[in-house]
């Protein structure tokens, strides 16, 4: 990644102004108390999936979550309230999609300030000063060159415009994830550091048996990515039974690094004509303290993940609240 990438100054960047929130102050508060929990060796609970969630609230199959952020704002905040009061410290945003590149495939390319703000803001509303929102940002679906036809400017652009949208809704921090290329990923690091110095945090999907569907290991994507986020971890993937060990690998070579964990409840299995995740509140919550015996200190769930998991994690959690861990005070992203 080149020097120069990381912008202190938020107010002015490549083409872009983000305007000083009335809420700076809170925000602060808020992101102070995030790291103090984490420096004293606190376990936060994020909440569970948006995609799944909210199909079986009547999103149509094939429709982007992101198209509901104004079709259906109320569904919306009402998923953002059930994760808080399950027990979510933090909750994600819904853009998952909420690039260019995916947001095209809902007619919604040329939106993507509005959409990401929007999200940004439904997310602020239902957390109130105590819970932390987080700006959520997906992969793109593009192969970058050579392998595709998208180049790695054209991708850090993609994610400084979304991220600029998620901080004026009022973001406390944001969250790469599902990421499977560590070039996509470093992509788009460098362009979220041109438009903000909010913490950015990374996580991987070891989908295909160990590795990334490109081929990366947990320790290898720990090891690249360490230096350049305040945070690293997993999500997604494919047995939750499976994150433990990606936890233990990526603190083995980065064990200074706050550590994510987001696994699916299982693989959807087709009972009729509904995909069903097999994993148990019960099952997630026995994985939840695997997760912290491994090293994390953010844990919440991702595909098929309900309110009811995020409650059983949640409770399961409360008497484990405390690992051996450190979290650095700053982070330097130029060489």
């Amino acid at each position: 990644m080149d020097s120069g990438t990381h912008i202190t100054d938020r107010d002015t960047c490549t083409g872009y102004h983000i305007q000083d929130r009335k809420g700076k102050w809170d925000k602060m508060g808020r992101i102070e108390r995030f790291w103090a929990r984490l420096r004293n060796g606190e376990v936060l609970v994020a909440d569970g999936a948006a995609g799944t969630y909210l199909q079986s609230q009547g999103l149509g199959a094939g429709r982007a979550p992101e198209v509901w952020l104004f079709e259906q704002p109320d569904r919306i905040g009402a998923m953002h309230r059930a994760y808080i009061q399950a027990g979510a410290d933090l909750i994600l945003t819904c853009t998952f999609g909420g690039t260019r590149y995916r947001l095209k495939r809902e007619g919604l390319s040329d939106q993507v300030s509005e959409v990401n703000r929007r999200a940004a803001e439904l997310a602020r509303q239902a957390a109130g000063d105590e819970v932390l929102v987080v700006g959520d940002m997906g992969p793109t679906g593009q192969l970058l060159k050579p392998l595709g036809a998208t180049t790695r400017e054209e991708v850090a652009e993609a994610y400084a415009e979304q991220a600029v949208g998620l901080i004026e809704g009022g973001v406390d921090l944001l969250l790469l994830e599902t990421m499977s290329d560590l070039e996509e990923a470093k992509a788009a690091i460098e362009g979220v550091r041109r438009v903000t110095d909010l913490a950015l945090i990374c996580t991987f999907s070891f989908d295909t048996h160990g590795r990334t569907m490109m081929g990366i290991r947990p320790a290898q994507a720990a090891r690249e990515m360490a230096p350049w986020v305040e945070g690293i971890g997993a999500n997604c993937g494919r047995d939750p039974a499976e994150f433990p060990g990606f936890i233990q690998d990526m603190r083995q070579v980065a064990p200074e690094a706050v550590l994510w964990a987001k696994p699916n409840a299982g693989l959807p299995q087709l009972v009729g004509a509904q995909a069903v995740y097999t994993a148990t509140p019960t099952d997630m919550a026995e994985i939840a303290l695997r997760l912290v015996a491994a090293g994390a200190q953010v844990i919440g769930g991702c595909c098929g993940t309900t309110p009811a998991h995020i409650a059983a994690m949640a409770a399961a959690l409360r008497g484990k609240q405390r690992v051996e861990s450190l979290v650095p005070e700053t982070v330097d992203h130029t060489e």
